[in-house]
């Protein structure tokens, strides 16, 4: 049987499966001739842009409910290797190994968080990369009410002042009020450049630093980390500052499985895909989501985010079949950019184009924040082949809309 192997079940490698699927659908082949897996280390797709949210009972989705109508084979289990000049991937479950043969492969491992030694050691040190991670830091501040009130026990430092750490440091007044039942305590935001949100922009920079001030969120700019322990956290000026709780927020980069494959790499050790994401100067590997580079309108590279990585899914499924097959692909375009930043309690921030012009702010921006997370990313729940089929088309969505506009 002809083996069609996707690597991760991310907004990249869930939609790639699912668009994979749909072509070969609409060409009228069946499973019997190509089979498509789907390899992740967990069961469920994890709607990874809401691990900071307070609550996290929607964010982890089972795989079955999205694959198994369409057709699509899966496999918990961690990948080990990938080997491209014998076209099989070896990937490990219940203790043993495997080899998977295939015959086109679709990279979607996406990214990871960079963590320091001493962060990765420190008790008190946690991250939202992972729906793992994301509950057990909610888990850990919903006990920090049966601790002693030692000193930071209700002092939360978030550490990475970029998207990420934003939204973790701006919803957390809410984790904390929850857990501890008090305003009486302290968000405080490092970051070692000078400003915060460095590659936000200077429209929105000011948007952001209103609503920090609002949610009462100290920053420490120009500051790096010099050390942690379960009590504190040392910056390089020399500050301790106490606290049970660090939330590790700084820095991603693509899977590290990805390094050891040949050709073109980013600095972020990204893939570098054509405009269908086959992989540049690999034979038979797509690519997509944050474990693949692309310039997407012949000016501008994609970011690690679910806005590029669906549609990079969608296109990198259609394209492995159709050159499976030997019929035409599809080049991907996308024509708009645009960032909605969750602010907590104060509200959302709405940007357009590459310089981020500031569109919205505040609660009218936050209902849009809202629909994206609640409703636009999500794949069909209706166990509908034809709902999933659909959804999995290789098209660009429009930018969401907010109050005003017509988009």
């Amino acid at each position: 049987m002809t083996r069609v192997l996707v690597l991760g079940a991310g907004f990249a490698g869930l939609w790639a499966a699912a668009g994979a699927a749909r072509k070969l659908d609409e060409t009228g082949r069946v499973e019997r001739d190509v089979e498509i897996l789907v390899v992740d280390r967990n069961p469920y797709h994890n709607i990874r842009v809401r691990n900071y949210e307070i609550e996290l009972r929607e964010v982890a989705i089972p795989l079955g409910e999205v694959l198994d109508p369409i057709g699509v084979k899966h496999v918990t289990a961690e990948v080990k290797t990938i080997d491209i000049a014998q076209k099989q991937v070896r990937i490990a479950t219940r203790g043993c190994e495997e080899a998977l043969a295939y015959d086109r492969i679709v990279v979607a491992l996406g990214s990871e968080l960079r963590r320091p030694s001493f962060a990765r050691l420190s008790t008190n040190c946690f991250d939202v990369d992972t729906y793992t991670a994301a509950m057990q830091l909610n888990e850990h501040l919903a006990a920090l009410s049966r601790r002693a009130n030692t000193p930071g026990h209700s002092t939360v430092v978030v550490v990475g002042a970029g998207f990420t750490g934003i939204e973790v440091a701006t919803e957390m007044p809410a984790k904390l009020r929850r857990a501890l039942g008090t305003e009486d305590y302290r968000v405080i935001l490092v970051d070692p450049n000078p400003v915060v949100g460095a590659t936000i922009g200077e429209h929105a920079r000011p948007v952001i630093l209103e609503a920090l001030s609002a949610l009462r969120i100290e920053t420490r700019l120009a500051a790096d980390v010099a050390g942690m322990d379960s009590t504190s956290i040392t910056l390089g000026s020399g500050e301790v500052i106490p606290t049970q709780t660090v939330v590790w927020c700084a820095g991603m980069r693509a899977s590290r499985l990805l390094a050891a494959l040949p050709g073109m790499h980013d600095r972020l050790g990204r893939i570098a895909v054509d405009q269908f994401m086959r992989a540049k100067d690999l034979t038979n590997v797509f690519a997509a989501g944050d474990a693949a580079s692309s310039l997407v309108d012949d000016v501008h590279s994609t970011v690690m985010s679910c806005q590029f990585a669906r549609p990079m899914g969608r296109f990198a499924g259609h394209n492995v079949i159709a050159d499976l097959l030997g019929k035409p692909m599809l080049s991907l375009r996308i024509d708009w950019y645009v960032t909605v930043l969750d602010l907590g309690a104060w509200g959302a921030l709405y940007t357009g184009g590459w310089d981020r012009r500031v569109i919205s702010a505040g609660q009218e921006a936050k209902g849009v924040k809202q629909t994206i997370n609640q409703k636009r990313i999500y794949p069909p729940r209706t166990g509908r082949s034809e709902d999933i089929f659909a959804s999995a088309a290789p098209t660009v969505q429009r930018p969401p809309q907010y109050p005003g506009t017509s988009t």
